[in-house]
């Protein structure tokens, strides 16, 4: 079973930029592209913890700001076949603007 929660407001997040949001006590990280679309990942990096919602992203990855592992938006894998990986999860912004991600 799917269940979509709200997490934010897409205004709250820049243009290019992560937050980092909590729901039923799991961490999220939630990007806003730069086209203005979002992708959210689990917030902590499976290498050492790090806080991907502050790494540096673009329209395809997110960089740890820890160690540079590199994850992509879309699947949660770490690029360099390292083996590590993140939930990506569905998300979209409604009409009014709120960030929903399918749980």
């Amino acid at each position: 079973m799917t269940l979509s929660a709200k997490l934010a407001n897409v205004e709250d997040i820049p243009l290019g930029e992560g937050r980092a949001f909590t729901h039923d006590g799991r961490q999220l990280a939630v990007f806003r592209l730069r086209d203005g679309s979002v992708r959210v990942l689990d917030a902590v990096c499976a290498h050492a913890g790090g806080p991907l919602a502050d790494g540096l992203v673009d329209d395809a990855v997110v960089v740890c700001p820890l160690h540079n592992y590199t994850y992509n938006l879309d699947t949660g894998n770490e690029v360099t076949d390292s083996g590590l990986s993140v939930c990506a999860f569905a998300a979209k912004v409604a009409d009014d603007g709120s960030v929903h991600v399918d749980l």
